[in-house]
């Protein structure tokens, strides 16, 4: 079993706060320029998350460079909005009057844009701190948490709408609903997707953090449950006078994480299903169309039909619901949630993609046993007598190892599982973790195959589904690629029947 945030090892070392923005090899300096910024140049300006930076960039009035390795769906959007955007790297792309370079995580020192930044005395930041940089002095909002922060996210930004405000807005995904992952607004408020895996979320001086849960993740950074929540801890410590800290009190790690803060001064809300909480979840009925809800608030109560499925999103939603009054405490909550209520979640977030043979097949992006086991607890809502056929790929080497006896109890969940490999990312081949690593833990009489080959999949999916089934496709990696094929299966099977 993994280890509970809520109870930090007491004999473990002191805990060490890890961030990327700190400057190394590739960033130059923490922080915005004082200086003037009138061009920024962004490496692998292709990914959801520095793609918002450029996007934010350009509604801004500066002048937009960028490159990637490979073309991708928000490469085309920069261009038509007047980025010069290159594939692959080269020092040649640098604007001569480049003022400032933004780079992720994924950005290595060899980075020939890198080197000659360097070699030009350019500035190179991450891209938490450029993001924190465009957003000025807006009243932020910063959404962390292990899972259920795009979704969060979006709908804070949706609620502000709501309440008449236009904020700007960065998420790490698209979102139908808001036509982008990003924008800059006209309003006074903003929201953003704060990222712990590498503890850049410390940027950002925010007006409000909501943080949806805590739990062990992205170890491979941080090195310990200890140095994550002191990243977290430190999170607390960036916001204003005046501003609060909103903790979903059902989740252990985050709760800890409230009492901590409340002890240093820090004004806390606290939201979820307790009788002792600010912000309450009074009834939730999931229906067809969604799930209807009502909640108790501080400033009175407030009920809408959110178009999205699952009790995670009931929360996600009343803690969306509590950063927007945090923010713009003159609107009224019945408004902000009305925000809320038409949002029809973020890209690969529980997204119908199809249904066919009488079998509806959905994307999520689920790559942690909790997200694993919300969104099957979500299928199993509306599936009726069906069943949930869930496909899932293992995200990272390290992470299936950490976790491997809790993604084995959450696939169990459904009905039939298939566990394709291991989508490597960022690491190395681990050839002695595989499927296995997780099937090899499921319980006794759970359905939790091994597969040695992606190619399975279609056929397989095909052979089992039945009509009134629901089919999820979850996984960080390109798990999303064998979802059309899945789909061409299944209608496949139906011609031959």
């Amino acid at each position: 079993m993994t280890p509970d945030a809520s109870r930090p090892d007491p004999g473990a070392p002191a805990p060490e706060v890890r961030t990327m923005l700190r400057p190394g090899p590739v960033v130059t300096r923490a922080d915005w320029p004082e200086t003037p910024v009138r061009s920024l140049h962004v490496i692998r300006i292709g990914g959801a998350g520095m793609s918002a930076v450029a996007r934010l960039a350009l509604e801004a009035g500066l002048a937009v460079s960028g490159s990637d390795s490979q073309d991708g769906q928000f490469i085309a959007p920069l261009r038509e909005a007047g980025a010069r955007i290159g594939i692959g790297f080269d020092a040649e792309l640098l604007a001569e009057d480049c003022d400032l370079v933004a780079v992720s995580t994924a950005v290595r020192p060899d980075n020939p844009e890198v080197i000659a930044a360097h070699e030009r005395g350019i500035a190179v930041i991450h891209r938490a701190a450029a993001l924190a940089g465009l957003l000025g002095e807006r009243r932020t909002i910063a959404v962390a948490g292990t899972h259920g922060k795009t979704s969060t996210t979006a709908m804070a930004t949706v609620a502000l709408r709501g309440g008449g405000d236009d904020p700007a807005w960065a998420l790490g995904a698209a979102v139908p609903d808001l036509g982008r992952n990003a924008g800059f607004g006209t309003g006074t408020s903003a929201v953003v997707e704060a990222d712990e895996s590498d503890g850049s979320f410390l940027a950002f001086a925010p007006r409000a953090v909501v943080v949806t849960n805590l739990e062990p993740d992205h170890l491979d950074f941080h090195g310990t449950l200890e140095n994550l929540t002191a990243a977290f801890d430190a999170l607390t410590e960036r916001i204003v006078d005046g501003g609060a800290l909103i903790v979903c009190a059902d989740d252990p790690g985050a709760a800890a994480l409230g009492e901590r803060a409340a002890v240093r001064g820090v004004r806390v809300e606290r939201y979820g299903t307790g009788d002792d909480v600010d912000w309450r979840v009074v009834s939730e009925e999931a229906r067809a169309d969604g799930t209807a809800v009502a909640y108790a608030t501080p400033a009175g109560e407030a009920s809408a039909t959110l178009a999205v499925h699952g009790h995670h999103n009931v929360l996600n939603a009343l803690g969306a619901l509590a950063a927007a009054h945090a923010a713009l405490p003159e609107a009224a909550v019945q408004d902000l949630l009305g925000g809320i209520a038409p949002f029809t979640g973020a890209s690969r977030r529980f997204e119908k993609k199809g249904t066919r043979a009488g079998v509806t097949v959905y994307d999520d992006y689920a790559h942690h046993p909790r997200e694993v086991a919300a969104t099957i607890a979500a299928a199993r809502g509306i599936v009726g007598e069906g069943r949930v056929i869930a496909v899932f790929q293992p995200h990272l080497f390290s992470r299936t190892r950490d976790f491997a006896s809790d993604f084995a109890a959450a696939l169990a969940g459904a009905d039939e599982a298939l566990v394709m490999p291991v989508y490597a990312a960022r690491e190395d081949p681990d050839p002695a973790t595989t499927a296995r690593t997780i099937t090899d833990l499921a319980p006794a009489g759970a359905s939790v195959r091994p597969l040695d080959d992606r190619a399975e999949v279609a056929g397989l999916v095909a052979g089992a589904a039945r009509p009134g089934d629901v089919v999820l496709m979850l996984g960080a990696g390109d798990v999303v690629e064998e979802t059309p094929v899945v789909l061409a299966a299944l209608a496949d099977a139906e011609e031959r029947a």
